[in-house]
């Protein structure tokens, strides 16, 4: 793919209305993710093949767990817009941020986790949180990695396959460090072909834009592919139905109110910001979920 295309997606990425930062309020919820006294281990195996999904009111009314979405990892360049500097946080920022949720006690957490305490309110460790990385950017490898390995983080890494192994302004993961990334017990989820809207995917769309990059990181993994993060943060309740089909057990938007219907295909995350402090991150943290 040429680079005119990658400009392109970067550019939609950075400047779209859809990808919002600020914090929205939680629903209201009962049930209380990390009541166990003993913290599970943050990348606990979970069997999940035989749960079924449970009805949707009532995983609305557990609580949501906290799931942070990052983009860039990397010092500001004079070239960085205001609104680009809301998807690239600096590295010593990133590095003081997982400092932070270190020492406030949590526990990261993975898929398998969230989809067996939302469907079964199984129990996770004590103050639990989702780390999530959409994009496929290099130094979500050479910074972000050693950086989560040094709290035994483990996360969810959203690749937009278009991009594998791709150099430029912008350096891209390859192939042989993705195959790694989910080798060490991080999971790979989908982010699309090249970051086309989901909300306007008809025809070929779905083929190109969730069967090839799905089998495409399936063969790079030898993992079955099971989540999903939409471009933007938008979808529609139409496209949901498309996700089921093709095996996809949860997709995940950004911070609007997750669908009364299909909570497991909406659930929410925040975009840590590059202008936040550890300090501002720990109270979106607290307000947002």
């Amino acid at each position: 793919m040429k680079n005119k295309v990658l400009s392109l997606a970067a550019a939609a990425l950075i400047f779209t209305a859809g990808c919002q930062s600020k914090s929205q309020p939680s629903n209201t919820a009962t049930d209380k993710p990390g009541d166990s006294t003993s913290a599970a281990s943050p990348a606990a195996t979970v069997d999940v093949s035989k749960i079924k999904p449970a009805k949707a009111s009532d995983i609305l009314a557990k609580k949501q767990v906290p799931i942070l979405c990052y983009h860039q990892v990397r010092n500001w360049r004079p070239t960085d817009g205001k609104v680009g500097k809301d998807y690239i946080v600096e590295i010593q920022n990133f590095k003081d941020q997982m400092k932070m949720l270190a020492d406030s006690g949590y526990h990261t957490i993975l898929p398998d986790q969230l989809y067996a305490y939302l469907n079964t309110g199984a129990p996770l460790p004590s103050k639990p949180i989702m780390l999530t990385f959409d994009d496929t950017d290099m130094d979500q490898f050479t910074i972000v990695r050693p950086t989560l390995e040094k709290y035994g983080y483990k996360a969810v890494y959203f690749i937009m396959t278009v991009s594998i192994g791709k150099k430029g302004l912008i350096e891209y993961m390859t192939k042989d460090q993705i195959k790694q990334l989910a080798a060490e017990g991080n999971v790979i989820g989908s982010h699309t072909y090249d970051h086309k809207n989901f909300k306007k995917y008809q025809g070929k769309d779905w083929e190109e834009q969730l069967d090839k990059p799905t089998k495409k990181l399936e063969e790079i993994t030898g993992k079955k592919i099971t989540e999903f993060a939409y471009p933007f943060g938008l979808w529609n309740s139409q496209g949901i139905p498309e996700l089921k089909k093709r095996g996809f057990r949860m997709a995940f938007q950004l911070a609007t109110k997750r669908d009364e219907q299909e909570p497991l295909y909406t659930i929410r995350r925040i975009i840590a910001s590059g202008y936040w402090s550890p300090k501002t991150l720990s109270n979106s943290i607290k307000n947002s979920f």
